[in-house]
């Protein structure tokens, strides 16, 4: 092969390398045009003429500013107390409800009335207690005399006084005391990790959700991954109980019948990209910061990190971008994804990602310096030069022994 024709033969091979572009350089997934080609059923988000293409999810990049770590912290945990409210004023009413058992009392002035006998004087007092007795699916209570009296919806006073006036007329100036002999009415229920879930028994002087769950045994997992969840006519809101027990407002009252459920959930992050090590990390029994997640993940690679685009992917509510002063009307739900981006090459970023909080199933992404793009592409035209050299230097080594022979 003369020398020539060997030069046209590399600038061939390098044109194609170079037509392939940065699709032929090593990575550490499938290219786009793998994805494309081998793709079984396509709905693409490509553009149709006379419209622009659009991204297949809306998303938000946002840069890790000292006015951002501000606001994220209120974004990082729900509220109960913002769901149900219930943390100010008294503790909730618990009036009679269907299957609750009471004892009725009633007294009498003086003996020879309808429920005091006249040898009383026998007696230690002058009234009788009525047998327990079950307030029935009707929401109602029978005492003789009385007849049946409507008890469930309505407070201990409210069934004293009807009672009361319907015995009036028969018994000699009737007082009727009613008391709570077991109250399923006003049960909530405790479940998940807790040491004793039960149905818990609520009192008149109100119950807050640390109230039950201590009568409930308390946790048995840790509370730096245990979340609680409280479930009421048909609504639930979930908070993490570390911050639970930090915030004395989120420390509701229970009502009756809510169910509170502790469960634990292993927080985990993924990072991928320019790291020491790409994978899935647990929290462990701490909190992370962005700065100590990196660092578990082995920070930044020296030879391949962009250390100005440091990302972080995460779903955050419309309200704290609102917070930011954006504009999220282009956002039709309440979820709003999010990049955010940290600048590690401005020295001061180093004390925002310190304090800027991981929360559970973020994502870590450290992108490559373009520099490592221009290496691997320079690689490969090396490797191709090298190779077509190798190709003719045979030619003319093959030809040479022909000659001879």
């Amino acid at each position: 092969m003369n020398l020539p024709y060997q030069n046209a033969y590399i600038l061939s091979l390098l044109a194609s390398v170079a037509l392939a572009g940065c699709t032929s350089t090593p990575s550490s997934g499938p290219s786009e045009r793998d994805i494309t080609s081998q793709a079984t059923i396509r709905v693409s988000a490509a553009p149709t003429k006379g419209h622009k293409r659009v991204a297949n999810v809306d998303y938000a990049l946002v840069d890790i500013t000292s006015a951002v770590l501000a606001n994220v912290a209120t974004a990082v945990n729900a509220s109960l107390q913002g769901s149900f409210g219930g943390g100010r004023g008294g503790a909730p009413s618990l009036p009679l409800g269907v299957g609750d058992v009471v004892r009725v009392s009633v007294f009498e002035s003086q003996a020879g009335g309808l429920f005091i006998p006249a040898d009383a004087g026998a007696r230690s007092g002058n009234f009788v207690n009525l047998p327990d007795q079950t307030i029935d699916r009707n929401g109602t209570i029978s005492v003789p005399y009385a007849g049946r009296v409507q008890a469930a919806g309505r407070s201990v006073d409210a069934v004293q006084a009807d009672l009361e006036n319907a015995l009036a007329n028969r018994a000699i100036e009737p007082q009727v005391v009613i008391t709570k002999v077991s109250s399923i009415s006003a049960q909530a229920a405790v479940l998940g990790d807790v040491k004793e879930p039960a149905k818990i028994e609520l009192t008149e002087a109100g119950d807050r959700i640390l109230d039950v769950l201590s009568r409930a045994g308390g946790l048995s997992t840790p509370g730096e991954e245990t979340y609680v969840t409280l479930q009421r006519r048909g609504r639930s809101a979930t908070i993490l109980y570390n911050h639970l027990i930090n915030t004395p407002s989120e420390n509701i009252f229970v009502a009756p019948g809510d169910t509170v459920i502790v469960d634990r959930e292993r927080r985990t992050y993924l990072a991928f990209g320019a790291s020491g090590e790409n994978g899935r990390f647990d929290f462990e029994e701490s909190n992370l910061t962005m700065g100590e997640a990196l660092g578990k993940a082995g920070g930044l690679l020296d030879g391949r990190a962009n250390p100005s685009q440091v990302l972080l992917y995460r779903v955050v509510s419309k309200e704290f971008l609102r917070s930011l002063g954006a504009d999220v009307s282009r956002y039709p739900r309440d979820q709003v994804p999010v990049i955010f981006r940290a600048n590690l090459r401005d020295p001061s970023s180093f004390f925002l990602i310190q304090k800027f909080p991981m929360q559970d199933k973020d994502i870590l992404y450290i992108t490559n310096a373009d520099s490592v793009e221009v290496i691997k592409f320079l690689d490969i035209l090396n490797s191709v030069t090298s190779t077509a050299s190798g190709v003719s230097s045979d030619v003319v080594n093959t030809r040479d022994a022909g000659k001879a022979l």
